[in-house]
């Protein structure tokens, strides 16, 4: 396996730090972004041959100066791991707005200022990948998390364009689109919005306890993935989207086959409307 460097946003939790990790020990050259002072500290303690640098992906203005100097410090990045996101759980009627504007700005906004920093330069190079974390919630929808589909499912959509217009330049974009892993999404890392409307009750309150009662238990092993992920990147031929783990599998197929039986069902309405 060729030496690589990799650039990973959120590399101090979760998926971020089980990629940072693998590829480290690997052998390749991983710089990770964290957020504060004392999470760089904390990933300089736990992976001491992993470059921290510090970047919050929300501070759109200055990711392309970020990009610039690591380039300068560590030379060439080759892959770029987009990974930096949280969840948000909560009824929609009951979430602020403000929360889903939150929301977009990580997981949506951020990702793409990161990944538009750096395709200049793999355009210019002809060479490089990307991998933008999204989740099986950018191809299903479940109740309670709108806004975390929502920012998903478009984050699924700007990787499918970005690959498309990056192709002829030989840069290699994917979409990860894991289920449910073994990390502190459901947990510390989620933000929930408070219950205030009891019609909902019977709907969600048994989702957000089975949700948190499973964190921490679920069946996806981060470190499985990471390796994944690694063996992603020898592809000469990745696919547009990569799903990770039974559950996503699962889910996703059944929604393949409803959409097909909608489709199927409203063909005639479908085709009415062509002058």
């Amino acid at each position: 396996m060729p030496k690589r460097s990799f650039f990973v946003t959120g590399a101090n939790s979760g998926f971020g730090f089980a990629i940072a990790a693998a590829a480290s020990k690997a052998g390749h050259t991983v710089i990770g972004t964290v957020r504060s002072e004392a999470s760089r500290a904390s990933l300089s303690e736990r992976l001491p041959d992993v470059r921290s640098v510090l970047c919050d992906v929300t501070a759109f203005d200055r990711i392309a100066v970020v990009v610039e100097q690591v380039e300068k410090d560590h030379g060439r990045v080759d892959v770029l791991i987009n990974n930096a996101g949280y969840g948000h759980e909560g009824v929609l009627e009951e979430s602020p707005l403000e929360e889903m504007r939150r929301q977009f700005d990580v997981n949506v906004f951020g990702a793409v200022a990161v990944a538009k920093a750096f395709l200049p330069r793999f355009r210019q190079r002809r060479r490089g990948f990307i991998v933008n974390v999204t989740s099986m919630g950018g191809m299903i929808t479940m109740p309670g998390i709108a806004y975390y589909c929502g920012s998903k499912f478009a984050l699924q959509g700007i990787s499918e364009v970005m690959r498309s217009e990056m192709a002829p330049f030989g840069v290699h974009v994917t979409a990860l689109c894991p289920g449910s892993f073994r990390t502190d999404w459901a947990g510390r890392s989620m933000v929930r919005t408070d219950r205030s409307i009891p019609d909902y009750d019977a709907l969600f309150d048994p989702i957000r306890h089975a949700r948190q009662e499973r964190s921490g238990r679920q069946p996806g092993d981060p470190d499985k993935l990471a390796a994944a992920v690694l063996d992603l990147i020898e592809s000469n031929n990745p696919p547009p989207q990569l799903l990770l783990g039974s559950d996503a599998l699962k889910l996703v197929l059944q929604r393949i086959e409803r959409l097909q039986q909608e489709i199927d069902a409203w063909k005639a309405v479908t085709l009415s409307t062509d002058g």
